[in-house]
């Protein structure tokens, strides 16, 4: 167990932060006392047993006129900030966290308002990649090194990444072993897979496309009602990745754009983006023991794990890089509420609802598809059930 003396700040209490904070508790030896929450909508009953042991709870909401004074209140050089809210400006936030040497943790590259400007900006002006590449101007701008920042390091993006490595490393241990390779290329393979050389070790392996594939099968004994959004996850973050536009790490193998395809200008130009919304966006795809028609949801590992994998020449030309996205099915409840959201004109519907103790049985199947190499297809994720 790693202790931390200082402080942690967690700014948002929904329920990814509910999960999140007795798993830290299992790994990080901190006083109780030493935790503070944020968060503008407080669940009295989800914070009571984190308050008798000890952590501080404060309601308040951090905006573009306050964040300096909220977070400065809190944290400051050598604790950590774990950004567990939406609709925080990720420019903003890191940019505070790396002048005052406090760390940074978040699971997504968020705005202010993320539908400002939507009806009338171009389709590349609406996706993670334009967020990256503004992070990017702003860190090639600073002076002088930080404490450390790890963006986008939920589930997905974040563990998906960690469950493609170890799929490329199943699958050239296969290879190897039932001789798919010979020679030198069989030789290059086991130097990178040695070296963790992963983005050489998907070239070589012939790696084409990644689906980052997940089904909820989760069901409760509450069934959705009318005018009512149901998930197992943030409404609100679903509803904003699900209606603006899809996008994807785009790979170098790719002959033809698909319809209503948009390439980007700047940067690596390893992604591209669909004037379609994500939740109309369907592909084919494949979980254990299932068969799913996914919805080609932005997420951030299209960007991270295509980048990653980009192999690139002396004079910085990409001459590989795989087709990364998102197949998502979520639960049935979800489905039933996307329709309804369909028919409503994409105006959210009056009433919202996370399952949590309701679920009586499901499962949420998350991982990597890895497709191209001499074995077809590849998966390596998880399954967990209730």
């Amino acid at each position: 167990m790693i202790t931390f003396d200082n402080k942690i700040l967690f700014v948002g209490f929904g329920f990814v932060a509910r999960c999140t904070l007795p798993i830290l508790l299992d790994h990080i030896k901190i006083e109780p006392k030493n935790i503070t929450i944020i968060d503008f909508e407080p669940d009295e009953d989800a914070l009571r047993p984190w308050v008798e042991k000890g952590v501080t709870f404060i309601q308040d909401k951090v905006s573009p006129d306050n964040l300096g004074n909220v977070l400065g209140r809190h944290v400051g050089e050598g604790d950590l900030l774990i950004d567990l809210a939406w609709n925080i400006d990720c420019c903003e936030i890191v940019s505070w966290c790396h002048d005052h040497g406090v760390l940074y943790l978040n699971t997504s590259v968020e705005l202010w308002d993320p539908y400002e400007h939507a009806k009338d900006a171009h389709p590349t002006q609406l996706t993670l990649y334009w967020r990256h590449m503004n992070l990017r101007r702003m860190i090639s701008e600073w002076t002088e090194s930080g404490p450390t920042a790890v963006l986008e390091h939920g589930a997905n993006p974040g563990l998906i990444s960690h469950f493609t490595k170890q799929a490329l490393l199943d699958i050239a241990d296969a290879c190897l072993e039932e001789q798919k390779f010979s020679g030198q290329q069989a030789e290059r393979i086991a130097q990178y897979r040695k070296a963790h050389t992963f983005n050489y070790l998907a070239k070589e392996l012939g790696v084409k496309v990644i689906h980052c594939s997940e089904r909820d099968t989760q069901i409760s004994n509450s069934p959705k009602e009318v005018d009512e959004f149901v998930n197992t996850w943030s409404v609100e973050g679903f509803r904003e990745e699900g209606t603006t536009t899809a996008e994807m790490g785009w790979g170098t193998h790719e002959k033809e754009l698909p319809p209503f395809a948009y390439e980007h200008t700047d940067g690596p130009k390893s992604q591209i983006c669909l004037a379609r919304m994500g939740m109309n966006t369907y592909v084919s795809s494949w979980v254990p023991d299932y068969t799913i028609t996914g919805m080609v949801v932005r997420h951030g590992e299209a960007f991270s794990i295509t980048e990653k994998l980009s192999v690139r020449d002396n004079d910085g030309a990409t001459i590989y890089r795989p087709t990364v996205h998102y197949a998502y099915c979520p639960c049935d409840a979800a489905i039933a509420s996307l329709w309804e959201l369909r028919g409503y004109n994409y105006e959210l519907q009056p009433r919202t609802r996370i399952m949590t103790d309701e679920i009586t049985h499901g499962a949420d199947i998350l991982g990597a598809l890895v497709m191209g190499h001499p074995l077809t297809s590849w998966w390596c994720g998880s399954d967990l059930s209730i």
